[in-house]
């Protein structure tokens, strides 16, 4: 079967209230049958070319081809709300509206008006941000305490039961305070991350700053190891849940570092395609990354296989906490989908926006703590 979208002129409006037009053109491509036994579903498999787009805010006429676009891009037979989460565990979300927790039976509760967000070590409790705020929160929403800091932003919760400390970075650098909101003081200045705490053992962070990677002790100061990071601005950080293993992604790169700071795994795509999220599997030592590469982007694990293929953006990536499923955010479908982690099933969700109340595509902080 065959589907057509026609060329369709899109009238456009730049930040600066410039307006322009984007021409959204959309060749055709085949479905191939799918075998009456298959677990998956069939996926739509619409090239949309996109001629011009970037920081254009749509006009009601072009939400309405987008819209349209939409229909025709994704996982057919996708349920039309998140029911239940596939594993055990909680989501925390991201949306125009502010951040919220969303439980294995699909049941959502709003917490604020924050804009980024993550769990604590146990999935107690939420440190979240708003323009010159830091909050601990309860995730039913109840507020521990706050602090007041100006642009603060890129909240980070670390370890044990009795004695934690979160990082997070503000217009001095980055600093730290301890998880009951006292003894706040200034680590990195003029540090802007990103940061990844260290699982395990005592409190060491990772940051990055000037082109290089740096691990340091965050109680006394003192540098564990630094190497020098992917060329380009790097995105995101992350640990390994043993601490053995770091990862930092950066748009067109992606490096594993060891304990000792050598690279034990890379990659640098010829092509030039943009990696857009990448986050280890917990309990080992393997990476699922989200790339677009030209109309169609893939989420696949470093070095291996191909995991989930779609037409259009995919955003971030989650795995559960018992690693036996990922969350690939589809933009350009307004869908999640769900993927088995030996991507033989997948379960997908349409209508993210609307039920998290957001024009845009909601973002996942996090899914943490099954109990």
């Amino acid at each position: 079967m065959k589907r057509e979208l026609e060329c369709v002129e899109i009238p456009g409006e730049h930040e600066a209230r410039e307006r322009t037009w984007a021409v959204v053109q959309a060749a055709y491509a085949e479905r191939e049958p799918v075998p009456h036994r298959s677990p998956l579903p069939r996926v739509a498999a619409v090239a949309v070319a996109l001629a011009a787009l970037g920081a254009v805010a749509l006009s009601s006429p072009g939400r309405a081809v987008l819209d349209g676009i939409r229909e025709v891009v994704g996982v057919e037979r996708a349920q039309t709300a998140l029911f239940s989460l596939p594993a055990p565990g909680s989501l925390l979300v991201a949306s125009d509206a502010g951040i919220w927790v969303v439980q294995q039976d699909g049941s959502k509760r709003l917490l604020g008006a924050y804009r980024e967000a993550s769990w604590s070590p146990l999935g107690r409790f939420v440190v979240a941000v708003r323009a010159n705020e830091l909050a601990a929160l309860e995730p039913d929403g109840k507020v521990r305490w706050t602090l007041a800091r100006p642009g603060a932003r890129s909240p980070a919760w670390t370890g044990t039961e009795i004695d934690t400390r979160i990082a997070y970075v503000d217009r001095t650098g980055i600093r730290v305070v301890a998880g009951d909101g006292t003894n706040d003081r200034l680590l990195v200045p003029g540090g802007r991350g990103p940061l990844a705490w260290r699982p395990g053992a005592g409190f060491v962070l990772a940051y990055a700053a000037r082109g290089r990677v740096r691990v340091v002790d965050a109680e006394t100061g003192e540098l564990r190891w630094q190497a020098a990071r992917p060329p380009g601005a790097a995105t995101a950080l992350e640990w390994s849940s043993d601490g053995r293993r770091l990862l930092v992604l950066s748009p067109h790169h992606v490096r594993v570092y060891d304990a000792a700071g050598n690279v034990v795994e890379q990659e640098d795509p010829s092509e030039g395609w943009p990696d857009v999220a990448a986050t280890f599997r917990p309990h080992s030592h393997e990476a699922a990354v989200a790339r677009v590469h030209g109309s169609q982007s893939t989420a696949y694990v470093l070095g291996g296989r191909t995991l989930f293929n779609g037409t259009g953006a995919f955003g971030d990536l989650a795995w559960s906490p018992d690693g036996r499923w990922l969350l690939v955010t589809w933009t350009t479908a307004d869908q999640w989908v769900f993927v088995r982690a030996d991507g033989k099933r997948i379960r997908a969700v349409s209508n993210v926006a609307e039920q998290f109340r957001s024009r845009s595509s909601p973002r996942v902080e996090g899914w943490c703590c099954a109990r």
